[in-house]
């Protein structure tokens, strides 16, 4: 029994590469179509806005914080930590504009000439 030797089979090198290219655009556009349209949605909100944000967090502890969230008016200060959520304090009226907190004035520094000075006195 001979081997039957096959026809070759005529491949365009051409065309294929041109549909390769085109199936990896059509990927790309997916994916950018994708996201444009969760993004999209992400953003539609109820009417009316928010009715709870976030308005401070700071950390207590390692995995521990207390958060002072704004909710239907009233603000809430609220500790999380592993064990859950715990209200600690609701506060009444009207939420107090923030605090703007001035930085200390730091003492001017001085001059490299008068530190190096200070170093060869005190070797």
């Amino acid at each position: 029994m001979a081997p039957v030797a096959l026809p070759a089979a005529d491949v365009n090198v051409g065309g294929e590469l041109v549909r390769v290219l085109l199936s990896l655009a059509a990927v790309v556009a997916l994916i950018f179509v994708a996201g444009w349209l969760s993004r999209r949605l992400q953003a539609r909100s109820r009417p009316g806005g928010r009715r709870i944000r976030c308005v401070e967090a700071m950390a207590v502890g390692a995995r521990e914080r207390v958060l002072l969230l704004d909710a239907d008016g009233k603000r809430l200060l609220v500790g999380v930590g592993p064990g859950g959520m715990r209200t600690l304090h609701v506060y009444d009226g009207t939420p107090a504009e923030p605090v703007a907190i001035e930085p200390a004035a730091a003492a001017p520094l001085p001059a490299f000439g008068e530190l190096l000075a200070r170093w060869k006195r005190s070797a």
